[in-house]
């Protein structure tokens, strides 16, 4: 099927989740803003981020801080909590982090494009909008966005695993490995667990 082409913009806006799947620890979502124009050509390759090393993401978001503190490009995150996700359910906390990134962009509809990654969407006021399956690994905006997200939970997990030793939250991230379900059997759940992605067992 052919991709519809969307109408040029100011600027583009890519967006991508992380942590949709953990037992434990919050969902990120990271909403990257680039000119239409803007040269990304320095970073290589568009590469998802889950295929690039810890080292590569933070050098990578490293350069991109410089680029955000000159004006370059600018991007936003927003979590939510475990706690959330078990009170209105994953996908509705994923929807409000997009809304809340694209607030905190102040991103107006009439001047950008957004391409947003998988079975994701923007508010319905984003006319100029694309969902893109694999989208981390074939548009850039969407990769950085990705890149951006896991660096940020990632480095919140880490804490975690500080704040609750015995788990592995700095290992692992919160998914469900058999080193943490072996953990939660034998702990039980911090604040940190997603109750609704967990077994009974495991209370």
């Amino acid at each position: 099927m052919k991709r519809k082409r969307l109408p040029k913009k100011k600027y583009i806006v890519g967006i991508d989740e992380v942590g949709r799947g953990p037992l434990a620890g919050p969902v990120a979502v990271c909403a990257f803003r680039m000119d239409a124009d803007f040269d990304a050509s320095v970073f290589g390759p568009v590469r998802d981020s889950k295929k690039l090393s810890p080292e590569q993401r933070k050098r990578i978001l490293a350069e991109l801080k410089k680029l955000k503190n000159v004006g370059a490009i600018d991007y936003a995150v927003s979590m939510e909590s475990a706690k959330r996700i078990d009170e209105i359910g994953i996908a509705a906390c994923v929807d409000g982090c997009i809304a809340d990134c694209l607030g905190k962009l102040g991103a107006i509809p009439g001047e950008c494009r957004i391409l947003l990654d998988g079975g994701i969407a923007a508010p319905g006021r984003f006319r100029h909008q694309h969902t893109i399956v694999g989208g981390d690994a074939k548009e850039r905006a969407i990769a950085f966005a990705s890149i951006v997200a896991k660096v940020a939970r990632d480095a919140l997990m880490v804490r975690a695993g500080k704040r609750y030793p015995g788990y592995g939250f700095e290992i692992h991230k919160g998914y469900g490995t058999a080193a943490h379900r072996k953990a939660m059997q034998k702990i039980g759940l911090t604040p940190l667990h997603r109750r609704s992605f967990c077994n009974d067992r495991y209370s």
